[in-house]
């Protein structure tokens, strides 16, 4: 996927449509979550809130992507006061982008969203891929890549 550019049409939890051809033009973090208010989603995304002046100082915007509805994510952005869109995706959308996968927890198999996230810039295309993320460390990874990463 690095190089590569993304094709996606989500729906945020005010039901307005985010789509990577309105993105172009502005670099941004996609990141794909299991479930809202789960320990690991919700340490995740707030180290993301907690550096949010960072992004903003690095013009990084930010986007949440799990299965959840909007109820779900309109809940969970108000319990940890969270400054950025969280997206809904289908199974369909989530297998299109390679980031639903077979699991398994307590040796039962099933289908989920895998952690992963694309750093994406401006040009649209992705500067990087993280297949392995761990949430605590995640928002720092993404800016310090980012700023290796991004063209001057």
């Amino acid at each position: 996927m690095q190089g590569e550019t993304l094709d996606f049409s989500f729906v945020d939890q005010d039901g307005n449509a985010v789509t990577a051809a309105d993105l172009k033009g502005t670099p941004y973090v996609l990141y794909f979550y299991p479930k809202d208010d789960t320990p690991g989603c919700t340490k995740e995304a707030c180290g993301i809130r907690d550096a949010w002046a960072d992004f903003g100082g690095a013009g990084l915007k930010v986007f949440g992507v799990s299965k959840d509805d909007a109820e779900s994510h309109q809940k969970f952005i108000a319990k940890f006061d969270l400054p950025f869109p969280l997206l809904t995706a289908t199974e369909e959308q989530l297998e299109a982008l390679g980031v639903w996968k077979e699991k398994n927890m307590y040796g039962k198999k099933f289908w989920g969203i895998n952690r992963e996230t694309f750093l994406v810039g401006a040009d649209g295309t992705v500067l990087k891929h993280y297949k392995r993320v761990k949430p605590d460390e995640h928002a720092r990874q993404l800016l310090d890549d980012f700023a290796a990463l991004a063209p001057a």
